[in-house]
């Protein structure tokens, strides 16, 4: 079992930044993808970010590119994303997650682990 936790949410003014953070801790994967996804009130959940663990490859979606910067530390086993010129419409539940077999990075239907998800909302 994988155990994810997800901080670093809050309430932000438009323009401002916030860095969240996912900590995995439990079983190990050698080939696994960590993403981030968010579900705003009403919505589907949608893809934000993506990276591969071990090759450090990333992938975004097309509304949080140049904005959003995700990162990891290895050491820590801990992913993170760096959200800059926060928008309303950024407003959601950010969950983290854990693909073990790197099946598709952007799509949540490929991920076996899920965080309780941290709260974002940017005011306008």
């Amino acid at each position: 079992q994988v155990q994810l936790v997800e901080s670093g949410g809050g309430l932000v003014q438009a323009g401002g930044s916030l860095r969240l953070s996912c900590a995995a801790s439990g079983r190990t994967f050698s080939n696994h993808v960590m993403g981030w996804f968010r579900q705003a009130p009403g919505k589907e959940r949608e893809f934000v970010s993506a990276i591969r663990w071990s090759s450090g490859r990333t992938y975004y979606a097309d509304s949080v590119k140049g904005r959003f910067t995700i990162s990891k530390d290895n050491a820590k086993n801990t992913m993170y994303l760096q959200m800059n010129s926060l928008k309303p419409e950024d407003t959601a539940v950010y969950y983290c997650a854990v693909d073990r077999n790197d099946r598709n990075p952007t799509s949540g239907t490929g991920y076996d682990y899920w965080g309780q998800g941290t709260q974002v909302t940017v005011s306008s």
